[in-house]
C-alpha cells in the first residue's frame, strides 16, 4: 500500500492551532534534549510563538552556542567568498589571455595590410589582403565623395544666402544716387556750353591778310 503525500497547511481554527503548537513545541524540545544527551551534541533551540512569546532550549550556554554559530557561519562565508574570488580571478585570467591573443592576431593583420611581414604569406592570404584593401579603398572613397558633396551643398547654401542679402540691399538702396555724384543743372549746362564754345572756336577762327612773318 502506497501512502500519498500529506499536504501541510496552516490550521485555520485558532484554538486548534494553539493546542497543536503546544504539543509540537514540547515534542520538539524533548527531541532536542534527547539528541544532546544521546549524541553528546551541542543543541540550541529557539521558538517564537505567533504572539511573539519566546521558547528556547540549550544543552549548554545559549549565548556561547549563538557565538559559535556566528563564528562558523562567518568562516563559511569567508571560505565561500574566497572560492568565488578565486574562481572569478581564473575567469579574468582566461579572458585576458583570449583578449591578448586577439590583439596579437590584429597586430599581425595590421602589419600585413601595411605590407610588412608578407614574405611568408601564401597566394590565398595575399589575395585576401588585396581584397580587404580594395574594400577599404571603396569605403574611403565613398566617404571622401560624401564630404565633397556636403561641402558643395554648404557653399551653394552660402551663395544663396549671399544672393538674397545682395538683392535685399539693392532693393533697399534702389533709386537713390549718392549726393557726391549729383551736380547742379546750371553747372551741367555751363559745362556743355563751354565744350561747344571750344569746338566752335576751333572750327570758325579765320585769319585774313598776309601772314605775319615777323
Amino acid at each position: 500500500m502506497v501512502r500519498g503525500k500529506v499536504e501541510m497547511k496552516r490550521i485555520e481554527n485558532a484554538t486548534s492551532r494553539q493546542v497543536t503548537f503546544s504539543k509540537r513545541r514540547n515534542g520538539v524540545m524533548k527531541k532536542a534534549y534527547e539528541l544532546s544527551v544521546l549524541c553528546d551534541a551541542q543543541v540550541a533551540l529557539i521558538i517564537f510563538s505567533q504572539k511573539g512569546r519566546l521558547f528556547q532550549f540549550s544543552s549548554s550556554s545559549m549565548q556561547k552556542t549563538i557565538d559559535r554559530y556566528r563564528e562558523y557561519t562567518k568562516e563559511t562565508l569567508i571560505s565561500i567568498n574566497t572560492f568565488e574570488v578565486e574562481q572569478h580571478m581564473e575567469q579574468l585570467k582566461e579572458e585576458t589571455a583570449n583578449i591578448a591573443k586577439k590583439i596579437e592576431i590584429l597586430e599581425i593583420s595590421k602589419r600585413k595590410l601595411l605590407g610588412k611581414g608578407i614574405g611568408s604569406c601564401s597566394m590565398n592570404e595575399l589575395q585576401e589582403i588585396d581584397n580587404q584593401l580594395e574594400r577599404s579603398l571603396k569605403i574611403i572613397r565613398a566617404r571622401k565623395s560624401q564630404l565633397f558633396k556636403d561641402e558643395i551643398q554648404r557653399l551653394k547654401e552660402r551663395e544663396r544666402l549671399l544672393l538674397e542679402e545682395n538683392a535685399r540691399l539693392s532693393e533697399k538702396c534702389g533709386g537713390v544716387r549718392p549726393a557726391a555724384l549729383e551736380l547742379p543743372v546750371e553747372l551741367t549746362g555751363a559745362a556743355q556750353l563751354t565744350e561747344k564754345d571750344k569746338c566752335s572756336r576751333v572750327e570758325t577762327d579765320l585769319y585774313i591778310g598776309l601772314p605775319d612773318i615777323g
